[in-house]
Protein backbone atom coordinates (compact mmCIF):
# COMPACT_ATOMS: atom_id res chain seq x y z
CA UNK A 1 0.00 0.00 0.00
CA UNK A 2 1.36 3.45 -0.91
CA UNK A 3 2.09 5.89 1.92
CA UNK A 4 0.15 9.07 2.22
CA UNK A 5 2.41 11.98 1.27
CA UNK A 6 2.48 13.31 4.82
CA UNK A 7 3.54 9.90 6.09
CA UNK A 8 6.27 9.71 3.44
CA UNK A 9 7.63 13.13 4.43
CA UNK A 10 7.63 12.13 8.09
CA UNK A 11 9.45 8.87 7.36
CA UNK A 12 12.11 10.71 5.32
CA UNK A 13 13.09 12.84 8.32
CA UNK A 14 13.54 16.55 8.74
CA UNK A 15 17.31 16.89 8.33
CA UNK A 16 20.01 15.78 5.93
CA UNK A 17 20.38 12.98 5.01
CA UNK A 18 16.84 11.86 4.29
CA UNK A 19 15.94 8.18 4.40
CA UNK A 20 15.86 7.75 0.62
CA UNK A 21 19.15 9.60 0.26
CA UNK A 22 20.68 7.20 2.78
CA UNK A 23 19.31 4.05 1.16
CA UNK A 24 19.90 4.94 -2.48
CA UNK A 25 23.15 6.92 -2.20
CA UNK A 26 25.04 6.90 1.06
CA UNK A 27 24.80 3.20 1.80
CA UNK A 28 25.76 1.96 -1.71
CA UNK A 29 28.55 4.53 -1.92
CA UNK A 30 29.85 3.53 1.52
CA UNK A 31 30.26 -0.09 0.45
CA UNK A 32 31.89 0.88 -2.84
CA UNK A 33 34.35 3.07 -0.90
CA UNK A 34 35.01 0.28 1.57
CA UNK A 35 35.61 -2.31 -1.17
CA UNK A 36 37.68 -0.19 -3.57
CA UNK A 37 39.25 2.75 -1.72
CA UNK A 38 40.11 1.50 1.78
CA UNK A 39 43.83 0.84 1.22
CA UNK A 40 44.27 3.92 -0.96
CA UNK A 41 42.73 6.09 1.75
CA UNK A 42 45.28 5.01 4.35
CA UNK A 43 48.19 5.36 1.95
CA UNK A 44 47.14 8.95 1.22
CA UNK A 45 46.64 9.68 4.92
CA UNK A 46 50.12 8.42 5.78
CA UNK A 47 51.81 10.25 2.91
CA UNK A 48 50.11 13.50 3.87
CA UNK A 49 51.13 13.17 7.52
CA UNK A 50 54.74 12.38 6.55
CA UNK A 51 54.81 15.41 4.25
CA UNK A 52 53.34 17.68 6.98
CA UNK A 53 56.05 16.50 9.39
CA UNK A 54 58.83 17.11 6.87
CA UNK A 55 57.44 20.59 6.21
CA UNK A 56 57.38 21.34 9.98
CA UNK A 57 53.60 21.62 9.89
CA UNK A 58 53.26 18.79 12.43
CA UNK A 59 55.38 18.12 15.49
CA UNK A 60 57.23 14.86 15.88
CA UNK A 61 54.96 13.93 18.77
CA UNK A 62 51.75 14.58 16.84
CA UNK A 63 53.13 12.81 13.78
CA UNK A 64 53.99 9.72 15.79
CA UNK A 65 50.56 9.55 17.41
CA UNK A 66 48.68 10.06 14.16
CA UNK A 67 50.73 7.48 12.27
CA UNK A 68 50.42 4.93 15.10
CA UNK A 69 46.68 5.49 15.14
CA UNK A 70 46.46 5.06 11.37
CA UNK A 71 48.54 1.91 11.55
CA UNK A 72 46.17 0.47 14.14
CA UNK A 73 43.18 1.26 11.94
CA UNK A 74 44.68 -0.45 8.90
CA UNK A 75 44.38 -3.77 10.73
CA UNK A 76 40.59 -3.41 10.75
CA UNK A 77 38.96 -6.04 8.54
CA UNK A 78 37.17 -3.97 5.94
CA UNK A 79 34.39 -6.51 5.48
CA UNK A 80 33.32 -5.88 9.07
CA UNK A 81 32.74 -2.17 8.42
CA UNK A 82 29.09 -1.31 8.00
CA UNK A 83 27.30 1.91 7.16
CA UNK A 84 26.68 4.07 10.23
CA UNK A 85 24.01 6.76 9.84
CA UNK A 86 25.98 9.02 12.19
CA UNK A 87 28.65 9.43 9.51
CA UNK A 88 28.19 10.52 5.92
CA UNK A 89 30.67 8.07 4.43
CA UNK A 90 33.64 5.79 5.02
CA UNK A 91 36.11 8.65 5.43
CA UNK A 92 34.20 10.41 8.17
CA UNK A 93 33.65 7.06 9.88
CA UNK A 94 37.35 6.22 9.85
CA UNK A 95 38.27 9.73 11.02
CA UNK A 96 35.90 9.23 13.95
CA UNK A 97 37.51 5.87 14.72
CA UNK A 98 40.93 7.53 14.60
CA UNK A 99 39.63 10.20 16.96
CA UNK A 100 38.68 7.52 19.47
CA UNK A 101 42.26 6.26 19.38
CA UNK A 102 44.23 9.53 19.43
CA UNK A 103 41.63 12.19 20.19
CA UNK A 104 39.43 14.18 17.83
CA UNK A 105 41.62 17.28 17.88
CA UNK A 106 44.74 15.40 16.86
CA UNK A 107 42.84 13.38 14.26
CA UNK A 108 41.69 16.65 12.74
CA UNK A 109 45.28 17.83 12.35
CA UNK A 110 45.73 15.11 9.74
CA UNK A 111 43.68 17.27 7.39
CA UNK A 112 45.84 20.39 7.55
CA UNK A 113 46.23 21.81 4.01
CA UNK A 114 44.01 19.24 2.31
CA UNK A 115 40.44 18.82 1.17
CA UNK A 116 38.11 15.95 0.43
CA UNK A 117 38.43 17.17 -3.16
CA UNK A 118 42.11 16.50 -3.73
CA UNK A 119 42.00 13.50 -1.42
CA UNK A 120 39.20 11.95 -3.47
CA UNK A 121 40.88 12.64 -6.81
CA UNK A 122 44.13 11.22 -5.43
CA UNK A 123 42.47 8.02 -4.26
CA UNK A 124 40.65 7.54 -7.55
CA UNK A 125 43.87 7.81 -9.53
CA UNK A 126 45.77 5.64 -7.02
CA UNK A 127 43.27 2.81 -7.49
CA UNK A 128 42.64 3.25 -11.23
CA UNK A 129 46.31 2.87 -12.13
CA UNK A 130 46.39 -0.59 -10.51
CA UNK A 131 43.44 -1.78 -12.57
CA UNK A 132 44.95 -0.42 -15.78
CA UNK A 133 48.32 -2.03 -15.04
CA UNK A 134 46.64 -5.38 -14.41
CA UNK A 135 44.86 -5.10 -17.75
CA UNK A 136 48.15 -4.20 -19.48
CA UNK A 137 49.75 -7.33 -18.04
CA UNK A 138 46.84 -9.47 -19.22
CA UNK A 139 47.15 -7.99 -22.72
CA UNK A 140 50.86 -8.83 -22.72
CA UNK A 141 50.11 -12.45 -21.77
CA UNK A 142 47.60 -12.78 -24.61
CA UNK A 143 50.05 -11.12 -27.00
CA UNK A 144 52.65 -13.73 -26.11
CA UNK A 145 50.13 -16.51 -26.70
CA UNK A 146 49.32 -15.12 -30.16
CA UNK A 147 52.99 -15.07 -31.14
CA UNK A 148 53.51 -18.63 -29.89
CA UNK A 149 50.68 -19.89 -32.09
CA UNK A 150 51.63 -17.65 -35.03
CA UNK A 151 55.12 -19.12 -35.04
CA UNK A 152 53.67 -22.64 -35.28
CA UNK A 153 51.61 -21.67 -38.32
CA UNK A 154 53.95 -19.58 -40.45
CA UNK A 155 53.38 -21.97 -43.38
CA UNK A 156 49.79 -22.98 -42.61
CA UNK A 157 47.81 -21.69 -45.58
CA UNK A 158 44.17 -20.73 -45.10
CA UNK A 159 41.58 -18.62 -46.90
CA UNK A 160 41.46 -14.92 -46.06
CA UNK A 161 38.03 -13.31 -46.30
CA UNK A 162 36.88 -9.88 -47.37
CA UNK A 163 33.22 -8.90 -47.05
CA UNK A 164 32.79 -12.32 -45.35
CA UNK A 165 33.62 -14.07 -48.65
CA UNK A 166 36.70 -16.17 -49.56
CA UNK A 167 39.19 -13.72 -51.04
CA UNK A 168 42.82 -14.86 -51.25
CA UNK A 169 45.10 -17.39 -49.55
CA UNK A 170 47.04 -16.29 -46.49
CA UNK A 171 48.49 -18.17 -43.51
CA UNK A 172 47.18 -18.60 -39.99
CA UNK A 173 50.48 -17.17 -38.77
CA UNK A 174 49.90 -14.04 -40.85
CA UNK A 175 46.38 -13.73 -39.43
CA UNK A 176 47.50 -14.13 -35.79
CA UNK A 177 50.34 -11.64 -36.28
CA UNK A 178 47.71 -9.15 -37.47
CA UNK A 179 45.69 -9.72 -34.29
CA UNK A 180 48.89 -9.19 -32.29
CA UNK A 181 49.50 -5.85 -34.01
CA UNK A 182 45.97 -4.68 -33.28
CA UNK A 183 46.37 -5.71 -29.65
CA UNK A 184 49.74 -3.97 -29.49
CA UNK A 185 48.21 -0.64 -30.50
CA UNK A 186 45.58 -1.08 -27.80
CA UNK A 187 48.31 -1.81 -25.27
CA UNK A 188 49.93 1.51 -26.22
CA UNK A 189 46.58 3.25 -25.69
CA UNK A 190 46.35 1.68 -22.23
CA UNK A 191 49.84 2.96 -21.40
CA UNK A 192 48.87 6.43 -22.56
CA UNK A 193 45.85 6.27 -20.26
CA UNK A 194 48.04 5.01 -17.41
CA UNK A 195 50.43 7.95 -17.75
CA UNK A 196 47.48 10.35 -17.74
CA UNK A 197 46.10 8.69 -14.61
CA UNK A 198 49.41 8.48 -12.78
CA UNK A 199 49.72 12.20 -12.08
CA UNK A 200 49.15 13.57 -8.59
CA UNK A 201 46.34 16.07 -7.86
CA UNK A 202 47.30 16.17 -4.17
CA UNK A 203 47.95 19.59 -2.72
CA UNK A 204 45.32 21.21 -4.89
CA UNK A 205 43.08 21.10 -1.81
CA UNK A 206 39.57 22.34 -2.61
CA UNK A 207 40.61 23.87 -5.96
CA UNK A 208 43.10 26.73 -5.23
CA UNK A 209 45.81 24.95 -3.17
CA UNK A 210 46.48 26.21 0.35
CA UNK A 211 48.16 28.91 2.38
CA UNK A 212 50.32 26.30 4.14
CA UNK A 213 53.81 25.61 2.82
CA UNK A 214 53.22 22.05 1.66
CA UNK A 215 55.36 20.02 -0.74
CA UNK A 216 53.23 18.62 -3.56
CA UNK A 217 56.19 16.93 -5.25
CA UNK A 218 56.95 14.98 -2.07
CA UNK A 219 53.37 13.73 -1.88
CA UNK A 220 53.61 12.52 -5.46
CA UNK A 221 56.91 10.78 -4.73
CA UNK A 222 55.62 9.01 -1.60
CA UNK A 223 52.64 7.64 -3.50
CA UNK A 224 54.40 6.64 -6.71
CA UNK A 225 52.82 9.28 -8.94
CA UNK A 226 55.05 10.27 -11.86
CA UNK A 227 54.38 13.98 -11.64
CA UNK A 228 51.77 16.59 -10.82
CA UNK A 229 48.57 17.80 -12.33
CA UNK A 230 50.19 21.17 -11.84
CA UNK A 231 47.30 23.60 -12.17
CA UNK A 232 45.21 23.15 -9.04
CA UNK A 233 41.96 23.99 -10.83
CA UNK A 234 42.76 21.37 -13.46
CA UNK A 235 43.67 18.86 -10.74
CA UNK A 236 40.19 19.02 -9.26
CA UNK A 237 38.11 19.78 -12.36
CA UNK A 238 39.50 17.43 -14.99
CA UNK A 239 37.93 14.13 -15.91
CA UNK A 240 40.21 13.32 -18.80
CA UNK A 241 42.04 10.65 -16.83
CA UNK A 242 38.68 8.87 -16.69
CA UNK A 243 37.77 9.36 -20.33
CA UNK A 244 41.30 8.39 -21.43
CA UNK A 245 41.03 5.16 -19.46
CA UNK A 246 37.51 4.44 -20.66
CA UNK A 247 38.26 5.08 -24.32
CA UNK A 248 41.37 2.90 -24.26
CA UNK A 249 39.18 0.07 -22.96
CA UNK A 250 36.52 0.82 -25.57
CA UNK A 251 39.13 0.42 -28.31
CA UNK A 252 40.55 -2.76 -26.77
CA UNK A 253 37.15 -4.38 -26.37
CA UNK A 254 35.85 -3.37 -29.80
CA UNK A 255 38.97 -4.75 -31.47
CA UNK A 256 39.02 -7.88 -29.32
CA UNK A 257 35.34 -8.54 -29.95
CA UNK A 258 35.91 -8.58 -33.70
CA UNK A 259 38.55 -11.30 -33.76
CA UNK A 260 36.78 -13.22 -31.00
CA UNK A 261 33.72 -13.30 -33.26
CA UNK A 262 35.96 -14.52 -36.08
CA UNK A 263 37.28 -17.30 -33.82
CA UNK A 264 33.72 -18.44 -33.20
CA UNK A 265 33.17 -18.68 -36.95
CA UNK A 266 36.33 -20.76 -37.33
CA UNK A 267 35.14 -23.20 -34.61
CA UNK A 268 31.86 -24.04 -36.37
CA UNK A 269 31.52 -27.53 -37.82
CA UNK A 270 30.84 -25.98 -41.20
CA UNK A 271 34.18 -24.15 -41.18
CA UNK A 272 36.01 -26.58 -38.91
CA UNK A 273 39.40 -24.87 -38.79
CA UNK A 274 39.75 -24.11 -35.09
CA UNK A 275 39.37 -26.57 -32.23
CA UNK A 276 39.04 -25.27 -28.69
CA UNK A 277 40.75 -27.47 -26.10
CA UNK A 278 38.53 -29.68 -23.93
CA UNK A 279 38.90 -27.61 -20.73
CA UNK A 280 37.28 -24.67 -22.49
CA UNK A 281 34.31 -26.33 -24.20
CA UNK A 282 31.00 -27.42 -22.73
CA UNK A 283 29.03 -30.50 -23.75
CA UNK A 284 25.33 -30.03 -24.35
CA UNK A 285 22.98 -31.36 -21.68
CA UNK A 286 20.82 -33.05 -24.33
CA UNK A 287 22.99 -33.31 -27.47
CA UNK A 288 26.12 -35.32 -26.59
CA UNK A 289 27.82 -34.65 -29.92
CA UNK A 290 28.09 -30.92 -29.18
CA UNK A 291 31.36 -29.20 -28.25
CA UNK A 292 30.18 -25.71 -27.41
CA UNK A 293 33.01 -23.12 -27.41
CA UNK A 294 31.51 -21.35 -24.38
CA UNK A 295 34.82 -19.85 -23.29
CA UNK A 296 34.92 -17.78 -26.49
CA UNK A 297 31.24 -16.88 -26.12
CA UNK A 298 31.80 -15.70 -22.54
CA UNK A 299 34.79 -13.67 -23.70
CA UNK A 300 32.61 -11.97 -26.29
CA UNK A 301 29.91 -11.24 -23.67
CA UNK A 302 32.45 -9.91 -21.17
CA UNK A 303 34.02 -7.70 -23.83
CA UNK A 304 30.60 -6.22 -24.57
CA UNK A 305 29.93 -5.69 -20.87
CA UNK A 306 33.33 -4.06 -20.32
CA UNK A 307 32.65 -1.83 -23.31
CA UNK A 308 29.29 -0.86 -21.81
CA UNK A 309 30.85 0.06 -18.46
CA UNK A 310 33.47 2.15 -20.25
CA UNK A 311 30.90 3.99 -22.34
CA UNK A 312 28.94 4.72 -19.15
CA UNK A 313 32.00 6.61 -17.90
CA UNK A 314 32.05 8.79 -21.00
CA UNK A 315 28.31 9.38 -20.80
CA UNK A 316 28.43 10.33 -17.12
CA UNK A 317 31.21 12.86 -17.80
CA UNK A 318 29.56 14.36 -20.85
CA UNK A 319 28.21 17.89 -20.35
CA UNK A 320 29.17 18.04 -16.66
CA UNK A 321 30.59 21.35 -15.34
CA UNK A 322 34.34 21.78 -15.39
CA UNK A 323 34.88 21.70 -11.66
CA UNK A 324 34.25 19.67 -8.54
CA UNK A 325 31.05 17.74 -9.22
CA UNK A 326 29.67 14.45 -7.90
CA UNK A 327 29.03 13.10 -11.42
CA UNK A 328 32.70 12.16 -11.75
CA UNK A 329 33.08 10.84 -8.22
CA UNK A 330 31.67 7.95 -6.23
CA UNK A 331 28.82 7.04 -8.59
CA UNK A 332 31.15 6.91 -11.60
CA UNK A 333 34.41 5.39 -10.31
CA UNK A 334 33.15 1.79 -9.86
CA UNK A 335 32.29 1.70 -13.56
CA UNK A 336 36.00 2.11 -14.34
CA UNK A 337 37.04 -0.66 -11.96
CA UNK A 338 34.35 -2.98 -13.30
CA UNK A 339 35.24 -2.15 -16.90
CA UNK A 340 38.90 -2.98 -16.33
CA UNK A 341 38.03 -6.14 -14.41
CA UNK A 342 35.63 -7.45 -17.06
CA UNK A 343 38.09 -6.59 -19.82
CA UNK A 344 40.78 -8.54 -17.95
CA UNK A 345 38.47 -11.53 -17.61
CA UNK A 346 37.75 -11.51 -21.34
CA UNK A 347 41.46 -11.23 -22.19
CA UNK A 348 42.45 -13.97 -19.72
CA UNK A 349 39.88 -16.37 -21.13
CA UNK A 350 41.15 -15.79 -24.66
CA UNK A 351 44.73 -16.20 -23.48
CA UNK A 352 43.82 -19.69 -22.23
CA UNK A 353 41.92 -20.49 -25.44
CA UNK A 354 44.71 -19.31 -27.73
CA UNK A 355 47.48 -21.15 -25.87
CA UNK A 356 45.62 -24.48 -25.94
CA UNK A 357 43.74 -24.42 -29.26
CA UNK A 358 44.58 -26.51 -32.32
CA UNK A 359 44.23 -25.58 -35.98
CA UNK A 360 43.15 -27.98 -38.72
CA UNK A 361 46.09 -27.57 -41.09
CA UNK A 362 44.90 -30.08 -43.68
CA UNK A 363 41.39 -28.69 -43.94
CA UNK A 364 42.68 -25.14 -44.11
CA UNK A 365 44.98 -26.11 -47.01
CA UNK A 366 42.07 -27.64 -48.90
CA UNK A 367 39.87 -24.59 -48.32
CA UNK A 368 42.70 -22.32 -49.49
CA UNK A 369 42.52 -23.95 -52.92
CA UNK A 370 38.78 -23.60 -53.34
CA UNK A 371 36.47 -20.84 -54.53
CA UNK A 372 38.95 -19.58 -57.17
CA UNK A 373 40.80 -17.58 -54.49
CA UNK A 374 44.18 -17.84 -56.26
CA UNK A 375 42.85 -16.32 -59.48
CA UNK A 376 44.43 -12.95 -58.69
CA UNK A 377 47.73 -14.68 -59.44
CA UNK A 378 46.53 -15.47 -62.98
CA UNK A 379 46.13 -11.76 -63.70
CA UNK A 380 49.49 -11.07 -62.06
CA UNK A 381 51.30 -13.74 -64.09
CA UNK A 382 49.79 -12.49 -67.34
CA UNK A 383 51.07 -8.99 -66.55
CA UNK A 384 54.35 -9.90 -64.86
CA UNK A 385 55.49 -12.71 -67.18
CA UNK A 386 53.79 -11.84 -70.46
CA UNK A 387 53.51 -8.04 -70.44
CA UNK A 388 49.71 -7.91 -70.71
CA UNK A 389 48.16 -4.65 -69.42
CA UNK A 390 46.79 -5.38 -65.94
CA UNK A 391 43.22 -4.26 -66.73
CA UNK A 392 43.12 -6.64 -69.68
CA UNK A 393 44.66 -9.42 -67.59
CA UNK A 394 42.07 -8.79 -64.89
CA UNK A 395 39.29 -8.94 -67.49
CA UNK A 396 40.54 -12.32 -68.73
CA UNK A 397 40.72 -13.64 -65.16
CA UNK A 398 37.14 -12.44 -64.60
CA UNK A 399 35.94 -14.32 -67.69
CA UNK A 400 37.57 -17.49 -66.42
CA UNK A 401 36.01 -16.95 -62.98
CA UNK A 402 32.54 -16.62 -64.53
CA UNK A 403 33.07 -19.70 -66.71
CA UNK A 404 34.32 -21.67 -63.68
CA UNK A 405 31.16 -20.80 -61.77
CA UNK A 406 29.00 -21.82 -64.71
CA UNK A 407 30.75 -25.16 -64.98
CA UNK A 408 31.05 -25.55 -61.20
CA UNK A 409 34.79 -26.10 -61.55
CA UNK A 410 37.54 -25.10 -59.16
CA UNK A 411 40.50 -23.30 -60.71
CA UNK A 412 42.83 -26.26 -60.17
CA UNK A 413 40.40 -28.51 -62.09
CA UNK A 414 41.14 -26.69 -65.37
CA UNK A 415 43.92 -28.02 -67.62
CA UNK A 416 46.42 -25.46 -68.84
CA UNK A 417 45.48 -26.06 -72.48
CA UNK A 418 41.85 -25.26 -71.65
CA UNK A 419 42.88 -22.02 -69.97
CA UNK A 420 45.08 -21.06 -72.92
CA UNK A 421 41.98 -20.96 -75.11
CA UNK A 422 40.90 -17.84 -73.21
CA UNK A 423 44.28 -16.13 -73.72
CA UNK A 424 44.49 -15.49 -77.48
CA UNK A 425 48.16 -15.32 -78.41
CA UNK A 426 49.52 -15.97 -74.90
CA UNK A 427 50.28 -19.51 -73.85
CA UNK A 428 50.83 -20.39 -70.20
CA UNK A 429 53.24 -23.21 -69.43
CA UNK A 430 52.31 -26.15 -67.23
CA UNK A 431 54.59 -24.83 -64.47
CA UNK A 432 53.07 -21.38 -64.67
CA UNK A 433 49.57 -22.83 -64.30
CA UNK A 434 50.60 -25.03 -61.37
CA UNK A 435 52.01 -21.96 -59.66
CA UNK A 436 48.79 -20.02 -60.27
CA UNK A 437 46.49 -22.63 -58.68
CA UNK A 438 48.76 -23.52 -55.75
CA UNK A 439 47.88 -21.51 -52.60
CA UNK A 440 51.27 -22.19 -51.04
CA UNK A 441 53.02 -20.62 -54.04
CA UNK A 442 50.51 -17.76 -54.01
CA UNK A 443 51.43 -17.03 -50.38
CA UNK A 444 55.18 -17.46 -50.93
CA UNK A 445 55.15 -14.89 -53.74
CA UNK A 446 53.51 -12.28 -51.45
CA UNK A 447 56.84 -11.41 -49.86
CA UNK A 448 56.36 -7.64 -49.92
CA UNK A 449 56.82 -6.16 -46.48
CA UNK A 450 53.87 -7.16 -44.31
CA UNK A 451 52.71 -9.92 -46.65
CA UNK A 452 51.92 -13.56 -45.82
CA UNK A 453 55.08 -15.10 -47.27
CA UNK A 454 56.53 -17.42 -44.58
CA UNK A 455 59.86 -15.60 -44.63
CA UNK A 456 58.12 -12.25 -44.16
CA UNK A 457 55.80 -13.54 -41.42
CA UNK A 458 58.82 -15.03 -39.60
CA UNK A 459 60.58 -11.67 -39.80
CA UNK A 460 57.50 -9.92 -38.39
CA UNK A 461 57.14 -12.43 -35.57
CA UNK A 462 60.83 -12.13 -34.64
CA UNK A 463 60.51 -8.33 -34.53
CA UNK A 464 57.34 -8.55 -32.46
CA UNK A 465 59.03 -10.83 -29.94
CA UNK A 466 61.53 -8.05 -29.34
CA UNK A 467 58.69 -5.53 -29.05
CA UNK A 468 56.83 -7.74 -26.59
CA UNK A 469 59.92 -8.22 -24.44
CA UNK A 470 60.26 -4.44 -24.24
CA UNK A 471 56.60 -4.17 -23.28
CA UNK A 472 57.01 -6.74 -20.52
CA UNK A 473 60.16 -5.01 -19.29
CA UNK A 474 58.31 -1.68 -19.20
CA UNK A 475 55.51 -3.25 -17.17
CA UNK A 476 57.93 -4.87 -14.71
CA UNK A 477 59.86 -1.63 -14.27
CA UNK A 478 56.65 0.27 -13.60
CA UNK A 479 55.60 -2.30 -11.00
CA UNK A 480 59.03 -1.97 -9.36
CA UNK A 481 58.67 1.82 -9.27
CA UNK A 482 55.31 1.54 -7.51
CA UNK A 483 56.74 -1.02 -5.10
CA UNK A 484 59.68 1.29 -4.40
CA UNK A 485 57.29 4.15 -3.61
CA UNK A 486 55.31 1.83 -1.33
CA UNK A 487 58.50 0.89 0.50
CA UNK A 488 59.53 4.55 0.73
CA UNK A 489 56.25 5.48 2.36
CA UNK A 490 56.40 2.47 4.68
CA UNK A 491 59.97 3.38 5.66
CA UNK A 492 59.10 7.01 6.39
CA UNK A 493 56.03 5.94 8.35
CA UNK A 494 58.04 3.46 10.42
CA UNK A 495 60.76 6.05 11.04
CA UNK A 496 58.37 8.69 12.37
CA UNK A 497 56.43 6.14 14.40
CA UNK A 498 59.63 5.10 16.20
CA UNK A 499 61.14 8.57 16.52
CA UNK A 500 61.47 10.13 19.96
CA UNK A 501 58.83 12.81 20.50
CA UNK A 502 60.35 16.26 20.74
Amino acid sequence: MLLENDDFIKAEGSAFPGRTYVNELLKPIFYDQRDYLFDAMFSLHKAHVVMLKEQDLLSAQDTKKILCGLEKLTSVKRETLAYDPDYEDLFFLMEAKLGKIIGDELAGKMHIARSRNDMGEGMYRFVARKYILTLINDVNCLSEALLIQAEKHIETVMPAHTHTQPAQPTTFGHYLAAVFDNLHRDEKRLWSAYHTVNQSPLGAAAITTTGFSINRERLAELLGFKGLVENSYDAIATGDYLSASALSIVSLMVNTGRWVQEFLRLTTKEVGLLKVADPYVQISSIMPQKRNPVSIEHSRALASSALGEAMTIVQMLHNTPYGDIVDSEDDLQPHLYKSCHKASRAIRLMNAVVRTMTFNVERAAKEAGKNLITITELADVLTRNHGLPFRKAHHIASRIAVKSSEKKKELYEWRVDEINQFLDDIKLTENEWKGIVNPKIFVKRRSVRGGPSPSEVKRMIDNRKVTLNKRIKNYNETKKELKKAEELLAGCTALYMKADSK
